[in-house]
């Protein structure tokens, strides 16, 4: 067996420190890397892109599996208690929609329903946010209104057409009523629950700290009720679409209600499922509008950013 020499430590230099026998122990890290910002930015990004994609995907998953249920129904013609042998396949409203897009009067249709729903639900918004908030720091307004709103509240909107008719000189006035009629009593009762809920301790701690009546109003009252108010404005928004479309049908010349029940009375069914899902579509914009606002607007919300 060949003899091993021992080895012999080199002398150290003045000032040079003594090596750590750990260091000296410790096998070379290999195939492993520090990682950089580089590594976090791109994995922010691709759950930015996951996240974008999801909310592109799964709205269309209802979606696509209503169409196909609807073609195999109506391709089929199913009979059972319900008759999908009558209804147009959507293949023909699709055809149906492309006509009507090249036509002007499609789109003076939605203008005119949009008009009218733009008029009456703003006109409902600012006068029922205003008395709501006046009902809901007033003992004496709640008093002497609250009664008389809930005795006027049951009535159906489109009760009111006859009396429309016979009040307003024209029907476009009329529409706008209904829509205004409609609208404002989600946005007023929201309001003044909204104000209702609000904690005392709010504008006691204000008022301890020396704020006026005004500013409590402005700076804690009305943020702290929004969110509820923003609630009832959607509400709103539906039902509005809901009137404004039934009184273009009793009552109106033209607009996307006054085309559907034109369409279904020259048995053009594609041509009222045209109608139906145009109405749903403006209703969706129109509620995503609302929405997107209230997001800005209550931006101090957990889940306003989402």
């Amino acid at each position: 067996m060949a003899h091993m020499a021992p080895t012999q430590d080199r002398p150290l230099a003045p000032g040079e420190p003594a090596a750590d026998p750990t260091e000296a122990a410790a096998p070379p890290m290999s195939g492993h890397s520090t990682p950089t910002s580089s590594d976090g930015s791109s994995a922010s990004t691709s759950t930015k892109l996951r996240r974008i994609a999801l909310t592109i995907v799964l709205p269309l998953i209802p979606i696509a599996a209503f169409v196909v249920i609807w073609h195999l129904l109506t391709t089929n013609q199913v009979v059972a208690w319900l008759r999908f042998n009558r209804m147009p396949t959507p293949g023909a409203v699709f055809d149906g929609f492309v006509e009507r897009l090249s036509s002007g009067g499609y789109y003076a249709d939605l203008f005119a329903s949009l008009q009218r729903i733009l008029l009456g639900f703003g006109l409902a918004a600012i006068i029922g946010i205003t008395l709501g908030m006046v009902i809901g720091r007033s003992d004496i307004a709640r008093k002497t209104l609250r009664p008389f709103i809930e005795m006027i509240r049951p009535i159906p909107a489109i009760a009111l057409v006859p009396l429309t008719i016979l009040l307003f000189p024209s029907s476009e006035q009329g529409i706008v009523f209904i829509t205004f009629f409609a609208a404002f009593f989600p946005v007023l009762v929201s309001t003044i629950h909204a104000m209702d809920s609000l904690p005392k301790v709010w504008e006691e701690a204000a008022l301890t700290m020396g704020a006026s009546r005004w500013t409590i109003l402005r700076c804690v009252v009305l943020p702290g009720a929004m969110p509820g108010i923003f609630a009832g404005l959607s509400v709103a928004m539906g039902v509005a679409w809901i009137c404004v479309v039934s009184a273009e049908m009793i009552s109106g010349q033209f607009g996307i209600g006054y085309y559907t029940w034109q369409s279904y009375g020259l048995l053009d069914y594609a041509g009222v499922v045209v109608g139906m899902l145009s109405i749903g579509a403006l209703g969706l914009i129109t509620a995503w509008i609302v929405e997107l606002i209230g997001r800005r607007v209550n931006h101090w919300l957990p889940r306003a950013s989402r």
